[in-house]
C-alpha cells in the first residue's frame, strides 16, 4: 500500500514541478532581475549593512533584523542540510549549480516579495501586522482577485502543516538523532499501529513538541526572540565548519567545480547516467533550492509585513539577504562538501546520512565529533523553521478565518501534534509531499509578483531617488 501511496505521491509531484511551474518562478526572478538593473549584485553590499541595522520610527511588531531572523529560521532548515543531499543525490552534482542559478534570480523576487509585503500591509492600532501575498494580492491586485489570495492562504496552511513546517524539519531531526545516538537500533520500542522504532526517536519528538510548544504560546515575539538568538549562531557554527572541511580539502575544490558545471549541462558524463537528463538536475536543483530559501513561495512577505519600517524598499533589501545568506552561503558550502568527498557516489546513504558522510570524511577532527556538530546544527536549523513556519500558518489561516483567533489556537495544538508524529513518516513520502505544497503555494504567488512587477519598479526607483538626494539615511 505504502509503495501505491508514494508513487501517486511522486506523480503528483512530478506534474506540479514540470516545466511550466519551474520557468514561471525563473521567469519571475529574470523579469525583475531585468526590470531591477540586476539590484541584487549591485545593491548587495548596502542590504547586507542594513540587514544589521534597524530602522528607527517604523510601525510594525518586531525590528527589521528581527523578521529576518524570523523569516530566517523559516529558511535555513533541513533543506541547507538534508534537501541539498537529496538534491545532489537525485539530480547529481549539477543540480547544486541549477540551485545556485535559482537563487540568484530569486534574490530578485525575495526583494520584491519585502517590498509588497510592506507596502500593502495592515497594521491594527494594538500594533498587531498582517501582511504578505494573501493582501498585496487582494489590496495590489484588486478586491476581484480576492479568491486567489485565499487559495494562496490555503496552500499556505498545508505547507506548514504538512510540509516544511512540521514533517519534513522533525523527520530531518529525528533522522540526525537516531543516527547519533543509536544507528545499529540496540534500544528499541514497539509502538502500537507504527511499527518498532529507535528509543531516541519517540525521546527527541516528545521533547520537540515540548519545546515548539513552549515558544509557539508566546506568539509573534517570542519566536522572534528565539530565532534572534538561535539562527545567527547555529548558521555561523555551521558555516565555520563547513570552511573548514572546505579549506583542508583545498586542493580538490577545482574539480569539484568543474564536476558541478559540467554535470549540470551533461549529466550522463559525470553520473554515468544514473540521474538522467539536464532536466533532472535543472528539476532537483530548483525544487530543493526553493524549498530551502522559499524565493518566490511567498512564505518570507509575511515575516517581513510584522518588521518596524516605514520604508517598503529598504525591507525588501533586508529580505533579499535571506536567499543569499541561505542558498549562496549555506546551501552551496553543503553540496561543495558533498561532491569534494564523494559522498553523493556512496550507495546506501540517504537525507542526512549523506551530508554526515562528508562531514565525518572531510573535516581533520574525529568522526564522532564532526557527527554530533551535523547533528546539533540540523537540530537547531529545523527547530526554528518549525516556528518559523507555525507563524506563517497562523497568519495564513487568520486571514483566512477573517481573523478568528479561536480558530488559529486550534491549529497550534494540531501543528504541535504534527511536529510529535512528524519522525514517523517515511522519508520518500515526507519530501515528496513538502514539494507538492510547495509549487502548488508558489503558483498565486507568483502570479502577483509578474503582475505587480511595474508597482515595483517604480517604487524602487523613487527610494532610491530619494536615498540619492540625501532624503534617506
Amino acid at each position: 500500500m505504502w509503495k501505491t501511496i508514494n508513487d501517486i505521491l511522486v506523480n503528483i509531484d512530478n506534474f506540479v514541478w514540470g516545466i511550466p511551474l519551474m520557468v514561471l518562478i525563473l521567469a519571475g526572478g529574470i523579469l525583475l532581475t531585468v526590470r531591477l538593473g540586476v539590484m541584487q549584485f549591485r545593491k548587495l553590499p548596502l542590504a547586507l549593512k542594513w540587514m544589521v541595522k534597524n530602522e528607527e520610527g517604523g510601525e510594525g511588531e518586531i525590528s527589521s533584523f528581527s523578521a529576518l531572523c524570523t523569516a530566517l529560521s523559516a529558511t535555513i532548515g533541513t533543506g541547507n542540510i538534508v534537501g541539498v543531499a537529496t538534491a545532489v543525490g537525485a539530480g547529481g552534482p549539477g543540480a547544486l549549480f541549477w540551485m545556485i542559478v535559482a537563487a540568484f534570480f530569486g534574490m530578485a523576487t525575495k526583494f520584491a516579495e519585502g517590498l509588497l509585503a510592506v507596502k500593502y500591509r495592515v497594521v491594527a492600532k494594538d500594533g498587531h501586522s498582517l501582511g504578505g501575498p494573501f493582501y498585496y494580492i487582494e489590496q495590489g491586485m484588486g478586491k476581484k482577485w480576492k479568491w486567489l489570495a485565499k487559495i494562496f492562504a490555503f496552500f499556505g496552511v498545508c505547507v506548514g502543516l504538512f510540509g516544511i513546517g512540521t514533517f519534513s524539519q522533525v523527520n530531518g531531526i529525528s533522522s540526525a538523532v537516531h543516527g547519533f545516538f543509536d544507528s545499529a537500533n540496540a534500544h528499541c520500542v514497539n509502538l502500537p499501529f507504527l511499527g518498532e522504532y529507535s528509543w531516541s526517536v519517540v525521546i527527541s519528538s516528545l521533547v520537540l513538541a515540548f519545546c515548539v510548544a513552549s515558544v509557539l504560546i508566546g506568539g509573534i515575539k517570542r519566536i522572534a526572540n528565539v530565532s534572534q538568538i538561535i539562527v545567527p549562531f547555529m548558521a555561523i557554527i555551521y558555516f565555520l565548519f563547513a570552511g573548514i572541511l572546505i579549506v583542508t580539502n583545498i586542493t580538490a575544490v577545482p574539480s569539484a567545480i568543474a564536476v558541478i558545471v559540467e554535470a549540470a549541462f551533461s549529466p550522463r558524463a559525470i553520473t554515468g547516467g544514473v540521474v538522467g537528463s539536464m532536466f533532472v538536475a535543472m528539476q532537483k536543483g530548483v525544487a530543493r533550492g526553493i524549498f530551502s530559501n522559499e524565493a518566490g513561495l511567498g512564505s518570507a512577505p509575511i515575516a517581513a509585513a510584522a518588521a518596524q519600517t516605514k520604508e517598503p524598499v529598504r525591507q525588501g533589501l533586508v529580505s533579499m539577504t535571506g536567499t543569499f545568506i541561505d542558498t549562496i552561503v549555506i546551501c552551496t558550502l553543503t553540496g561543495l562538501s558533498i561532491v569534494l568527498t564523494g559522498a553523493w557516489q556512496v550507495k546506501g546513504l540517504e537525507g542526512v546520512g549523506v551530508t554526515t558522510y562528508a562531514f565525518q570524511k572531510g573535516l581533520p577532527f574525529p568522526p564522532e565529533v564532526s557527527a554530533f556538530v551535523l547533528m546539533l546544527c540540523l537540530v537547531f536549523f529545523a527547530f526554528t523553521t518549525i516556528l518559523g513556519w507555525d507563524y506563517y500558518s497562523e497568519r495564513c489561516l487568520e486571514y483566512l478565518s477573517g481573523g478568528n483567533m479561536k480558530h488559529v489556537q486550534i491549529f497550534r495544538w494540531i501543528y504541535i501534534l504534527a511536529v510529535f508524529i512528524g519522525p514517523y513518516m517515511t522519508v520518500s513520502a515526507v519530501w515528496t509531499i513538502a514539494d507538492i505544497f510547495n509549487g502548488l503555494m508558489a503558483i498565486p504567488n507568483m502570479i502577483a509578483i509578474f503582475a505587480l512587477s511595474g508597482v515595483v519598479a517604480k517604487e524602487t526607483r523613487d527610494f532610491f531617488k530619494r536615498h540619492k538626494e540625501g532624503k534617506i539615511k
